[in-house]
């Protein structure tokens, strides 16, 4: 039997703010995907991933997880030595959800108690957010368990404050002028020390203001609107949030991109936002005119996720 292809996600809205009760906006990407598969492990590449699924496993026994969630560690292992590997093209430290596409299979294949993502409660989503969250925690410390959850469900999810999540529907694409896209920055990322730099800003009282006066209306409003699919309101609110991320999030955007995130706020042209934690990875684009962003963005890599 095929493993499902579990795909990467996106943080559309809503970076670093969740951890302090902004909205977010989350959706599945399937240009990247990942399932668990079994082999010879003549590669390097599947010999690695088998190693460090060994490592995993270990972790995962020192869980205590709720009776709802509880894995099948043995038989976890036991595929392990047969061979078992996650064959993925999800890049890591991209921003885009390689570790919670990782935790999402594994839960998946080894939840005792399976679950219909369709079927989910809206309590039971919260609870798994936080199952996932203490899976994911091997590869950054701290997780929210928030890109597993994406992972899992494979459903845009609106993250409404610290307590509420929720199944929502975004807007169909549509072949117009406009585009969301990314653009590779280059080299990539670590969460953890971007986690870090950002707790640390939040020692000072002058940042938490802005982050709660400022920061947060701005990104809830831009969640609003391009629900509800508004787009005047939404580039307004959108150049605001990319202003105030140039100003106060400056050592998460690589160097390689500080020119071109001030050119689309002084041209107006396009607006640059953090795709994750930042640090390395991929930048977000919005443009109401993606053909005269293209060019402005010359010999820059660029993947278009959307189109309006």
């Amino acid at each position: 039997m095929t493993n499902p292809l579990f795909y990467a996600k996106i943080i559309l809205f809503g970076e670093y703010g969740m951890i302090e009760d902004s909205q977010g906006l989350v959706v599945p990407y399937s240009f990247y995907k990942g399932a668990l598969k079994f082999s010879d492990l003549s590669s390097e590449f599947e010999l690695k991933s088998n190693k460090h699924l060994q490592k995993y496993s270990d972790f995962l026994t020192t869980l205590d997880l709720s009776d709802d969630f509880k894995l099948d560690i043995e038989s976890f292992k036991s595929d392990i030595e047969s061979g078992l590997f996650f064959d993925s093209n999800i890049p890591q430290g991209y921003g885009v959800g390689s570790s919670g596409a990782l935790v999402a299979a594994i839960f998946e294949k080894y939840a005792l108690n399976k679950l219909d993502p369709e079927q989910i409660s809206k309590d039971n989503l919260k609870k798994l957010k936080t199952v996932f969250g203490e899976m994911e925690s091997y590869f950054h410390g701290k997780s929210s368990g928030m890109d597993p959850l994406i992972c899992y469900m494979n459903l845009p999810i609106l993250i409404e404050n610290r307590e509420n999540l929720d199944r929502v529907s975004i807007p169909e694409g549509e072949a117009g002028k406009g585009a969301i896209f990314l653009i590779d920055s280059g080299i990539t990322g670590e969460t953890g020390p971007m986690i870090q730099i950002f707790f640390e800003k939040m020692k000072t009282e002058g940042f938490r203001k802005t982050l709660k006066e400022e920061f947060i209306r701005y990104n809830n409003a831009c969640i609003e609107s391009f629900l509800k699919k508004d787009m005047n309101p939404f580039f307004r609110n959108l150049k605001k949030l990319s202003h105030w991320a140039y100003e106060h999030f400056r050592p998460m955007i690589p160097e390689s991109i500080f020119n071109i995130w001030k050119k689309g706020l002084d041209s107006n042209a396009y607006y640059l936002k953090l795709c994750g934690s930042g640090g390395g990875g991929y930048i977000l684009g919005f443009t109401k005119d993606y053909a005269k962003a293209e060019k402005m963005l010359e010999g820059f890599q660029k993947e278009v996720i959307y189109r309006f």
